[in-house]
């Protein structure tokens, strides 16, 4: 089935392309969530007058995105865990925690933006990167420290 897409949908195509996809995903996900429309002569011509009107949106939501991920270049998350006498953390530092942190600082930034392949379960500093929009990725600072210690 060929549909047309409203909204970037991860890993099939990005607003106005026109994607093949199998029946039963159009069906049950992508035309109930109004992702995309069935690509008729009608929604075509549709979705080209949109089409302006979107670059733009998507030209100041990049702007947006870059002007946060400047911002978040220049912060450093530290994060307090008790560790053990082989310097092992009990427990690990995860998405949540990083939220946390950001948020402490003033960043309202959701925990799914968070790009962390496996939670931290070391001490030391590593770069966390924060997917703002599909196209700007920032990167912030995170420093695990054995708590009770400074810096």
């Amino acid at each position: 089935m060929e549909v047309i897409l409203r909204e970037h949908v991860d890993n099939l195509g990005r607003r106005g392309e026109l994607v093949k996809v199998a029946d039963g995903y159009a069906r049950n996900y992508l035309l109930p969530r109004k992702l995309a429309l069935l690509a008729t002569e009608g929604n075509k011509k549709q979705i080209e007058r949109e089409r302006a009107k979107l670059d733009v949106k998507d030209a100041e939501e990049n702007k947006i995105a870059e002007a946060l991920a400047e911002r978040l270049g220049t912060v450093e998350i530290i994060i307090a865990r008790k560790v053990g006498e082989t310097k092992a953390l009990y427990g690990s530092v995860t998405t949540a925690d990083i939220a946390e942190g950001l948020a402490a600082k003033g960043f309202d930034i959701e925990r799914r933006t968070l790009q962390l392949a496996e939670p931290i379960k070391q001490l030391g500093e590593f770069d966390v990167p924060v997917r703002l929009n599909r196209d700007v990725t920032a990167r912030v600072k995170v420093k695990v420290v054995a708590e009770g210690t400074q810096n």
